[in-house]
C-alpha cells in the first residue's frame, strides 16, 4: 500500500521584500522546525523514497533541513506545477508518482485544501484543517498505486506540527 507524507513548507521569512515570493528563504524558526519534522519522520519509521517539492526556494531549504533529521536524502524530484498548487493540481503530481513512500512538500492553502478532500476522515487534531507551516500528515493509500489515487478515499495515520513536538522536548 502507498504512503504519503504530505508537509507545508516551514516558517519562510520576509525579512527582504525586494524578493519574489518564490525566492523567500526560511526563517530560523522555520530551519529549525523542519529538522524537527525530519526527525520526528524518522523516530516514527515514517521513510520516504522519493520526494515530489515544489520549485520555491523555502521548500528546497525545507528539504535540505528534514533530511538532516531523517538522515537521509531520499530521490527528489522538483516541480514547478507544485509551486503555489491547487488541491488537484498537486493530487494530479502525486498520480505520477513511483516511490512506495512518497513525501510532498508544498504550500498553503492548496495543500492544506488537499489534506482536508483526501482524508476518508479527517483527524480531530485542531490545527489539521489550518494545517500550518511545517505541518505534516501521514496518509496510507487506499489504492493499489498513485495513479489510481482519489480524494475522500485515505487514512490519515498520523499528523503533527513543529510546535506540539517542540512543546513535548
Amino acid at each position: 500500500m502507498p504512503r504519503l507524507i504530505l508537509m507545508r513548507h516551514a516558517k519562510s521569512g520576509w525579512d527582504d521584500p525586494r524578493l519574489d515570493d518564490i525566492d523567500r528563504p526560511l526563517n530560523a524558526r522555520g530551519q529549525r522546525n523542519a529538522v524537527t519534522m525530519g526527525a520526528w519522520l524518522k523516530t516514527k519509521g515514517y521513510i520516504p523514497d522519493q520526494v515530489l517539492l515544489s520549485s520555491s526556494i523555502r521548500t528546497r531549504e525545507t528539504l535540505d533541513r528534514v533530511t538532516r533529521g531523517l538522515g537521509l536524502c531520499p530521490n527528489t524530484t522538483v516541480l514547478d506545477a507544485l509551486y503555489l498548487a491547487s488541491e488537484h493540481r498537486i493530487l494530479s503530481a502525486l498520480k505520477k508518482a513511483t516511490g512506495d513512500c512518497v513525501l510532498l512538500i508544498a504550500h498553503n492553502p492548496g495543500i492544506g485544501e488537499f489534506a482536508a478532500d483526501f482524508a476518508s476522515h479527517p483527524p480531530l487534531h485542531p490545527d489539521f484543517l489550518r494545517y500550518p507551516t511545517a505541518a505534516t500528515a501521514v496518509f496510507d493509500l487506499k489504492a493499489d498505486n498513485w495513479e489510481q489515487a482519489r480524494f475522500g478515499e485515505n487514512e490519515v495515520i498520523d499528523f503533527a506540527t513543529p510546535r506540539e513536538l517542540e512543546a513535548e522536548t
